[in-house]
């Protein structure tokens, strides 16, 4: 370290003399990074409310099998769900779950199917009192990317479950 002759040091503290230091009023800090789980959670949430709406009623079987299919798709495809030509690759339990939270992970299945290329998922809505498995395919029928759900076999579930297909866009489909 070199050394400052005094006389220096008396010169600087003379120019110094009489300012008065400024007071620092600005803290300048970066925005706290939101955590990814947060921001997906809140996406999720809007998007069940502007998917789901609790009045709609689409056109549903009174009798038979619990099914439906978009106008887009072709019979076929429900046909091929009802006979298990599409296993499903994700399974999806409502038991237990209030409509509000089964609402959240129904459209939480469909993100993650189409996420992960996952044509055919199973969602288990149970017997119970009756409420899920009204709702169940009421609001299925009013996502965009489902194409179709069908009563699930015996071996998914029976008739306390259905099969979905999804709508995963322009990706190759697999079976």
């Amino acid at each position: 370290m070199t050394h400052i002759p005094d006389d220096d040091k008396l010169e600087f503290l003379q120019l110094i003399d009489g300012i008065k230091p400024l007071n620092q009023d600005k803290i300048h800090f970066r925005p706290a990074a939101k955590e990814k789980r947060l921001l997906e959670e809140k996406q999720q949430q809007q998007d069940v409310g502007s998917f789901f709406s609790d009045t709609y009623q689409p056109l549903l079987p009174t009798e038979g099998a619990m099914r439906w299919r978009r106008e887009d798709v072709e019979s076929r495809e429900l046909k091929l769900l009802r006979r298990g030509d599409y296993q499903p690759d994700l399974l999806l339990d409502l038991h237990g779950l209030r409509q509000s939270e089964a609402k959240l992970e129904i459209a939480a299945l469909i993100q993650a199917c189409v996420k992960q290329s996952i044509q055919c998922c199973c969602v288990m809505h149970g017997h119970g009192l009756g409420i899920l498995k009204q709702q169940t395919p009421m609001w299925l029928a009013q996502h965009p990317q489902v194409k179709a759900f069908h009563q699930a076999s015996k071996e998914w579930g029976g008739d306390a479950a259905l099969l979905v297909l999804v709508d995963i866009g322009d990706e190759p489909h697999r079976r």
